[in-house]
């Protein structure tokens, strides 16, 4: 993970407990509530149908080995 994300958390970490304003507090516990959605509702049709194919691959044994996948799009990664 960046390390500037770190010291991000660790900086906001501090703050909050400092923090005393009761208003600022419940901001940030429904702006957390907001971020539990679930994924799987905010993604398209598409991408939904692309997961299910793959889920489908596997479980038929339809896959390809990592070092097969790596070799093919080493130039990327």
């Amino acid at each position: 993970m960046d390390i500037n994300i770190q010291n991000k958390k660790i900086e906001l970490i501090q703050w909050l407990s400092t923090l005393n304003d009761e208003s600022i507090i419940e901001k940030i516990m429904k702006l957390r509530e907001n971020e539990k959605a679930d994924w799987w509702d905010e993604i398209s049709k598409e991408e939904k149908e692309s997961i299910k194919n793959g889920l489908k691959d596997a479980a038929s044994g339809n896959m390809e080995s990592h070092s097969n996948v790596r070799k093919l799009y080493d130039k990327w990664l």
